[in-house]
């Protein structure tokens, strides 16, 4: 269901139910001043209540066929409300209405506030569809944002986490390099020592070497 479409369909049903409330209350006046703003009120009411009918109708034949099919019935029935309004409207505020009340008589005044009872009535209960609707939407807009706020608890424990295992590594690396160091210096130190002992080796080879010579020499 459109959100846009729901809020035309909300204020076409307490505009619906306030012009039903005034053309019920303007047959009972008299003074015709009175009248005549109340007749005003009513025109004006009826020309908004057609606007809204046009903007559902664009919305509703712009949304997908499915939606569309269902919107687009349920608005015909908004029409035909609106209809009666207009023929409600046009029969209190004609010139004779007054002395066609009088020959209609009172069954035909309890058959008029019947009818419009029963059209306030309907009015009520699709404005508390709506109302039922729109309180159904909200809820699943909190319920989207709580999963949204779980998620991004979520995706913040991760980061945490990552973080943690990066400083790990990090920590890792370090040691890994000062292991490469302290390996380097040995190698250097055993590579010295070798050299030391080789050349004390030579030394000692050619001092015997030197003495065999010397006892040779003079024996």
């Amino acid at each position: 269901m459109s959100e846009v479409f729901e809020g035309y369909e909300r204020q076409y049903c307490e505009l619906s139910a306030n012009l039903s409330r005034k053309c019920n209350s303007a047959s009972a006046i008299t003074d015709s001043e009175q009248k005549k703003q109340k007749f005003s009120e009513i025109n004006s009411g009826i020309d908004e209540a057609d606007v809204l009918i046009r903007k559902m109708d664009l919305e509703a034949r712009s949304l997908q066929p499915g939606v569309k099919a269902s919107l687009l019935a349920k608005l015909r029935e908004y029409k035909a409300d609106l209809n009666k309004l207009k023929k409600e409207f046009k029969r209190i505020s004609s010139p004779n209405a007054h002395d066609e009340l009088l020959e209609s008589g009172i069954a035909d005044i309890h058959s008029v506030s019947a009818e419009q009872r029963d059209r306030l009535s309907m009015s009520v209960e699709r404005l508390n569809q709506s109302s039922e609707r729109i309180k159904e939407s909200r809820r699943t807009v909190m319920e989207t944002e709580e999963l949204g706020i779980s998620i991004l608890e979520d995706l913040h424990q991760q980061r945490q986490t990552l973080l943690h295992a990066h400083n790990k590594l990090y920590d890792v690396d370090s040691a890994i390099d000062k292991s490469k160091k302290v390996l380097t210096t040995m190698s250097r130190r055993i590579t010295k020592n070798k050299w030391i002992v080789i050349s004390i080796i030579v030394a000692l080879v050619l001092a015997i070497i030197l003495i065999l010579y010397y006892k040779i020499s003079h024996g």
